[in-house]
């Protein structure tokens, strides 16, 4: 079993990226700059925008974070992604998920231009990438992708399970998977999938993205599996400074000895999810020169 080790890959990315904008400088090009705006309090948002200001600087880039209170009406918030549409110096920007119910969020990710939409959410982007032209690819598909690319995971003919249906994660990721070129085999599983364990069991791909704490377990697993686990679930622990903790979707320690490669949560998908967003922007900012 081999540990796949999104941190270790995401510094590396990040390094390249860092020598890009290191040289846009150097031409006297102005450095990426992405937009955040965050709605509320959500701790999984807020750690996860952290983490995102935080990249942002270790590579060079600008960023700028918009904060709003969980009662924002929905007029103000299409006014301030306007505002970020018309500003020629943000190259990217992303309005943080989930947002208040009281907010459409496909109205707010449909107002967004799809030229800055670096999270890869506007209708657009997913359109253009399910035919293969070039577009902004959702950051945690890209991530995972780009994962399997680095640790040689051989894909063609493969036969791929994904938990999970959400149009964030599993559903462009199962069309990204079965492009020509790409040539998995691809099945879908979700809430009202019938006999779900048994068709886990025969993935060589399985991914989990249900995000239900280790929801899947050691019989469901085929022998010599790869297991990319998205999920990222803050339980309750007494054993953490912050009182809580990042469970997967997978039940680790007995499914780890099965497989052949295994992603851990923390330190997995997360941080490719946010160096594929910077990649995002890199290419907005190209694209705006």
């Amino acid at each position: 079993m081999q540990l796949i080790d999104g941190k270790k890959i995401a510094q590396t990315i990040k390094e390249e990226i860092a020598e890009t904008v290191k040289s846009r400088i150097e031409k006297g090009e102005k450095p990426p700059h992405l937009a955040a705006i965050l709605v509320g309090h959500d701790g999984g948002s807020e750690t996860y925008v952290a983490h995102k200001v935080k990249a942002c600087e270790q590579v060079g880039f600008k960023s700028t974070l918009i904060r709003f209170e969980d009662n924002v009406n929905e007029e103000v918030l299409l006014k301030k992604v306007e505002g970020l549409n018309k500003d020629n110096d943000i190259d990217g920007f992303i309005v943080q998920l989930p947002l208040p119910k009281t907010i459409s969020e496909q109205r707010i990710i449909e107002a967004i231009l799809p030229e800055k939409d670096v999270d890869g959410f506007h209708p657009v982007n997913v359109g253009k990438m399910s035919i293969g032209l070039p577009a902004f690819i959702s950051a945690t598909p890209a991530g995972i992708m780009e994962l399997l690319k680095r640790y040689s995971i051989e894909i063609s003919g493969k036969n791929v399970v994904i938990i999970g249906r959400s149009n964030i994660v599993g559903r462009p990721l199962s069309i990204l998977l079965s492009q020509k070129g790409v040539d998995a085999t691809v099945t879908v599983c979700h809430s009202r999938t019938k006999n779900l364990d048994k068709i886990s069991a025969n993935a060589d791909i399985l991914v989990a993205a249900i995000g239900i704490p280790e929801f899947v377990t050691a019989d469901m697993v085929k022998e010599g599996a790869v297991v990319i686990d998205v999920g990222t679930s803050r339980v309750k622990s007494d054993k953490t400074k912050s009182g809580w903790k990042l469970k997967g979707d997978v039940k680790f320690n007995e499914v780890a000895p099965k497989c052949s490669f295994i992603t851990p949560v923390p330190g997995g998908v997360g941080p490719m999810t946010i160096v594929s967003l910077l990649q995002n922007t890199l290419i907005a900012a190209k694209n705006n020169s």
